[in-house]
């Protein structure tokens, strides 16, 4: 009896040792959090500086039209007369109408120096988009309505006429359009005063006249340039436009 009490007791300290074997050392459930931790911390919140690197726009986004900011100014190359606007040197603003829209003088336009608002106005003539093509044009318009605009034009014709030269020599048609008309109600204000530089500006009228588009409008704005000019500027036509056909005959 005592011997099989003996193996009984060795057997259970033999087990009890072989247990205590495989019980895990105080340093492995270390390691497991430390594994855990340095996996969690490869998560990187949305907020990090790598998730904003991949929450950026793709290169491609930049040519997509529907990412495209139409109205971000600093996407688009400024123009002079678009600068100048911006700077205030044209004083007025564009009022939206429910039919037409109009412009905002800051002040009385017959109170405004026309040096050099009007070549200002002129080389607006030559843009493209709105509001400055409405701007420039009605600008130029209502500067040459008010009253002694005569006497203030005149003296800015050796400048004044180059850059209208230059918009009826623009290849996109609503800026000859503009410039056109701008030629016409130059030449009713000044009158006879346009004869000296009409001959600089009729190339780009002729070679437009032979086009069945600008046809009609050419030979309109030809009419009024002798109707304001007399009998001197139909001389002067003929001689650039043998074709024209005088209001008189």
């Amino acid at each position: 009896m005592q011997q099989a009490k003996k193996g009984e007791g060795a057997g259970m300290r033999k087990g009890a040792s072989g247990n205590m074997g495989k019980r895990p050392s105080p340093g492995s459930g270390m390691r497991e959090k430390s594994g855990t931790q340095k996996r969690k911390t490869f998560s990187l919140p949305s907020g990090s500086p790598t998730s904003a690197v991949k929450s950026q726009s793709r290169p491609s986004d930049r040519l997509n039209p529907q990412t495209i900011d139409p109205f971000n100014i600093q996407s688009r190359v400024s123009s002079p007369f678009a600068a100048i606007y911006s700077k205030g040197g044209i004083p007025c603003r564009l009022v939206h109408g429910s039919v037409r829209h109009k412009l905002q003088w800051d002040c009385h336009p017959a109170t405004l120096q026309f040096d050099p608002l009007l070549i200002n106005l002129a080389e607006g003539l030559k843009e493209t988009r709105h509001p400055y093509t409405f701007i420039s044009q009605e600008g130029f318009k209502e500067l040459l309505s008010v009253e002694g605009a005569a006497q203030r034009t005149i003296p800015l014709l050796p400048r004044l006429v180059p850059v209208l030269k230059a918009a009826l020599a623009h290849s996109d048609d609503e800026v000859f359009r503009r410039g056109l008309n701008a030629l016409v109600q130059l030449s009713a204000v000044v009158g006879s005063w346009l004869n000296d530089h009409l001959k600089h500006l009729l190339s780009s009228l002729s070679k437009r006249q032979m086009s069945k588009k600008f046809k009609e409008q050419t030979t309109e704005a030809l009419q009024k340039l002798e109707q304001y000019g007399g009998k001197e500027s139909l001389t002067i036509i003929k001689a650039k436009i043998p074709t024209y056909s005088s209001i008189s005959s």
